[in-house]
């Protein structure tokens, strides 16, 4: 999946860049992208102390930073599923919780939402890491 700075689209699964790790949400609108938790930077600190799906303006979900679209593959295209089901499936989730930096984050949130299924590049790079560097 590549990444890039561009027009978003009802169902897009965007992400912006905080520091070395990247914050995900699904764009519904320029009124409306859900996210699970609030970017996790100081000006969220207090917002974020329960964490849920959430609703925000474009605006809110970036938080001063540039908005990134996943441009699909292929392969990925065929895989996802239509933008309406994505939005449903997003809204859907609106209030829940379980919110697990490993297990169950936003990245996961989003890529179920637009595949159907949870997955965290991020989470998959740190597990990586550690298992080459204990040799396991």
């Amino acid at each position: 999946m590549k990444w890039e700075p561009t027009d978003c689209r009802t169902g897009d699964m965007i992400r912006i860049r905080l520091g070395s790790i990247y914050h995900y949400g699904v764009f519904l609108s320029e009124d409306e992208v859900v996210q699970f938790g609030y970017p996790p930077i100081a000006a969220y600190q207090e917002q974020n102390a329960v964490v849920t799906v959430l609703s925000v303006d474009i605006d809110s979900f970036a938080c001063g930073h540039i908005v990134e679209v996943a441009v699909l593959d292929r392969r990925e295209r065929k895989k996802r599923l239509p933008p309406a089901e994505t939005a449903r499936r997003a809204r859907a989730r609106l209030g829940e919780g379980g919110y697990n930096i490993i297990h169950n984050n936003c990245e996961h949130f989003a890529y179920e939402c637009v595949f159907g299924e949870k997955k965290s590049e991020q989470t998959d790079a740190i597990r990586q890491f550690w298992r080459e560097k204990l040799g396991k």
